[in-house]
């Protein structure tokens, strides 16, 4: 029914129509002419009521009572609305109606409106919210002076219903001074029903144009107001805008929807934007003369400003990121784009880091919130799935636990320690473990103690998670039987925010 990027504007003409179809048609006309100047979808909206019942048959020709007097007044039969809602199509404007009792809601589905508004003294009227459900069209509810429980109230009926709907804060204050707005209100319904689009049904000045401009701000997608043209016969009350008031209100909200920018997603920045940032970087330069084919670390270079067209920037230097050389370079030349050869593995890692926690929560394994995911990647990433293994420190004092993952088709070659003592529980899946080169099959519940200076690797071909349980761990006290992976400087990636 709503769309962000393309708000709808409800123009709400109620009684102002005066019961003369020629006034009525007038204000359509006029308002049509000002909405073709918009980027926005329209609708025009009317109420209906079945006067001889809806009013009591005692208070029928009670005209000291204002709202009888103003009814009866503004009478129109059902061929003057028809008439009305040619014109209405004609313009171009979506055709919305409240209806106030169940006799209305039948001649808005005969009539063919596209939606029912519901009026906020309406909203829990549940004999008319179920003539309205089983209308089956799409629904504007207004929520004016509505507790929060009678919304929910309302949203579960209709959701119960299928019924597409949105919901509308507004103020029943005709008119709502600035200070009675209560804008925050959009934030409160937006929160507390995700997925439904909600707008705002003002009844403020007709001068003022703050309010779709915060409304618009706050998320709101659907918009309605009064509207109305004075005459020299026919007056407009404080709360219904003119064309004129109409235009200026329109034109603050096409400032505040071009302000507010795009809708979905972080915005693309300009050209000029990015060159302006990239101007302020510091750029990388080498420390010292360095030869053609180098893999470039972070002993060989140096940050520093101003950056030249084309240079690598510091931020472009990452944990992630790996530059080859093509041509030699001096002391204090800049590392250029086009003189390396880049990979990132960052989107890799990422990839592992999501493939454990789907193997945690197949496990039902909690992890700690802010533990740190300590990937070992033996013979480089480009091996991982082969030769790896993701660790988990749980705590790491006089005593250890970690939380080891072995991911299907994964083998932890084998390593020993002089200092520590392990005691490794099975919590999920099967794996080997090789304890001296004696291969043992585990699985989930299985407990198995690996004392100091015992070889030990561990291979899964479904897939496990171990709790190890350990005395102190001691960084420099792994050591691997393959000499290439105690040489290897690389062959960790630690990840800190992985969980979210």
């Amino acid at each position: 029914m709503s769309n962000l990027n393309s708000p709808l504007f409800i123009l709400e003409m109620a009684n102002n129509h005066m019961g003369d179809v020629r006034h009525g048609a007038a204000i359509i006309r006029a308002f049509g002419k000002i909405a073709r100047q918009y980027p926005f979808r329209f609708a025009f909206k009317f109420q209906y009521r079945d006067l001889d019942t809806y009013i009591h048959p005692a208070f029928q020709d009670r005209e000291d009572l204002k709202y009888v007097k103003r009814f009866k007044e503004a009478r129109l039969n059902e061929a003057e609305f028809k008439a009305l809602l040619v014109v209405m199509k004609e313009e171009g404007f979506e055709a919305i109606c409240t209806p106030f009792d169940e006799p209305s809601v039948q001649k808005i589905v005969e009539h063919g409106f596209d939606v029912i508004k519901i009026a906020s003294c309406s909203l829990t009227d549940w004999p008319l919210l179920e003539a309205i459900a089983k209308a089956g069209k799409p629904v504007i509810a207004s929520t004016a002076g509505s507790s929060i429980e009678d919304i929910d109230r309302v949203v579960s009926f209709l959701q119960h219903r299928n019924i597409q709907f949105s919901l509308l804060h507004c103020v029943a204050e005709y008119p709502t001074e600035d200070a009675g707005l209560q804008l925050n209100q959009i934030d409160l319904l937006r929160g507390r029903y995700p997925g439904v689009p909600v707008g705002y049904s003002t009844h403020e000045h007709p001068d003022n144009r703050t309010g779709v401009v915060v409304a618009l701000a706050k998320g709101a997608s659907i918009f309605e107001k009064h509207v109305g043209m004075a005459t020299e016969q026919w007056p407009l009350n404080l709360y219904s805008a003119s064309p004129e008031q109409v235009d200026a209100w329109l034109a603050a909200a096409a400032d505040a929807l071009r302000m507010c920018g795009t809708q979905s997603g972080r915005y693309t920045p300009s050209k000029v934007e990015l060159d302006s940032l990239n101007s302020l970087r510091r750029g990388v330069f080498v420390r010292n003369e360095v030869p053609g084919g180098k893999k470039i670390g972070s002993d060989d270079v140096f940050f520093a400003f101003p950056p030249e067209p084309g240079q690598l920037l510091a931020n472009d230097w990452s944990k992630y990121a790996e530059y080859q050389l093509l041509q030699g370079l001096k002391a204090g030349d800049a590392l250029r784009k086009d003189n390396v050869v880049f990979q990132d593995s960052r989107q890799q890692i990422y990839g592992i880091a999501q493939r454990v926690k789907a193997l945690l929560a197949q496990g039902h394994v909690v992890v700690p919130g802010g533990a740190e995911l300590e990937i070992s990647h033996h013979y480089g990433l480009e091996r991982f799935d082969a030769y790896g293994l993701t660790m988990i420190t749980v705590v790491n004092r006089e005593y250890c636990k970690k939380l080891l993952v072995l991911l299907p088709g994964q083998t932890h070659p084998e390593q020993y320690h002089q200092q520590k003592e392990e005691t490794f529980h099975v919590l999920h899946g099967t794996a080997e473990i090789q304890l001296d080169g004696e291969v043992r099959t585990v699985k989930a519940g299985d407990v198995v103690t690996v004392p100091c200076g015992v070889r030990h690797a561990f291979s899964s071909a479904t897939g496990s998670v171990f709790e190890e349980i350990s005395t102190t761990h001691h960084k420099n006290d792994s050591f691997y039987t393959d000499a290439a992976i105690q040489a290897n400087p690389n062959r960790k990636t630690f990840l800190k925010y992985w969980l979210d």
